[in-house]
């Protein structure tokens, strides 16, 4: 079954409340589907290709020398041509990565990188905003809710990021992951993939990974675990992992709009299945669930949850 594909522009039309339909069956039977027709200027995409393509470049015999899971492969490969049983990767991803933030180092080559990449992340971010105004909407919160909560009454702001990926050509990609499965720790994610080379998979509420199938300059849209806490449940963080492939350099250009991680996170709106029994999941500081995201980011998320609820409530007593 193909994830749903939305075209955004139908919102200012005469057809808004279907593609609003659409957009809530997205978020509710997949937590994942894509959008196009954003308003990103096409032009502008082929440019982020271009400059992501052309960094790559200049990172890849870092990646084919250095990355500890090119190394731990090889070491596997090796045991097995001595006779030994196949074994996986373990712990590892086989995965060139760097983040971008407006307040860190960005790269310098190739020039054009960083002029290009703040223009992207300047329409992207727009294109969040609107995107969490939709979710309100959907929802039946007060416009500007999820702003509010994601920056604490707006004391701080809200974390903007952005993860530039490439999986490379693996030689033995049954032996290790491209990206282990998780779920997002944070708000609303806006994925840039390529439009060629597939990978990514999402697993579905029929416990069956499907493929987001690459779509010319579409956005990929996927909610995190902080957005199933305010919905209670309602849009849950969809698990998700990138396949290693033999040919084919994949490109993924992933946007984080998360909390300020002293951000409390609570649900918003009652339970799905019964209004009358209050909030399913605990409330607690985004900082908290951080804390126990970076050590638990591929295990079960419900812990996570309360091992998050009962550190909050200890730093308040």
């Amino acid at each position: 079954m193909a994830i749903p594909v939305i075209d955004f522009s139908r919102l200012d039309g005469d057809d808004r409340a279907a593609a609003m339909a659409e957009i809530a069956a997205g978020f509710e039977e997949w937590g994942f589907f894509q959008l196009v027709n954003t308003g990103i200027p096409d032009e502008l995409l082929e440019r982020v290709k271009k400059v992501c393509n052309d960094c790559y470049k200049l990172r890849e015999e870092g990646f084919n020398t250095s990355n500890p899971a090119v190394k731990a492969l090889a070491a596997l490969v090796d045991e097995e041509g001595e006779g030994l049983a196949m074994k996986k990767v373990e712990g590892m991803d086989w995965e060139d990565v760097f983040t971008l933030q407006d307040d860190m180092p960005w790269p310098s080559i190739p020039p054009t990188f960083k002029e290009t990449m703040m223009e992207y992340r300047r329409e992207l971010k727009k294109l969040a905003l609107k995107m969490l105004g939709v979710m309100e909407e959907l929802l039946g919160l007060e416009e500007g809710h999820i702003t509010k909560v994601f920056s604490k009454d707006g004391d701080f702001e809200a974390f903007y990021g952005t993860k530039v990926s490439h999986y490379p050509p693996c030689p033995r990609p049954e032996m290790v992951d491209g990206l282990r499965a998780h779920t997002d720790a944070g708000g609303l994610i806006l994925l840039f993939q390529d439009d060629r080379v597939g990978g990514l998979q999402v697993l579905g509420r029929d416990g069956l990974w499907a493929d987001v199938q690459p779509v010319e300059n579409a956005i990929v849209i996927n909610t995190g675990d902080q957005i199933e806490v305010m919905s209670n449940g309602r849009y849950k963080s969809a698990w998700h992992r990138v396949l290693a492939i033999r040919e084919g350099n994949r490109r993924s250009i992933a946007s984080f709009y998360n909390p300020a991680r002293a951000a409390s996170i609570a649900p918003a709106i009652p339970a799905v299945d019964d209004s009358s029994t209050g909030a399913d999941y605990p409330s607690f500081s985004f900082g908290d669930y951080m804390d126990v995201y970076l050590e638990q980011k591929f295990q079960d998320k419900e812990p996570r949850f309360t091992a998050a609820a009962a550190m909050s409530k200890k730093r308040m007593n």
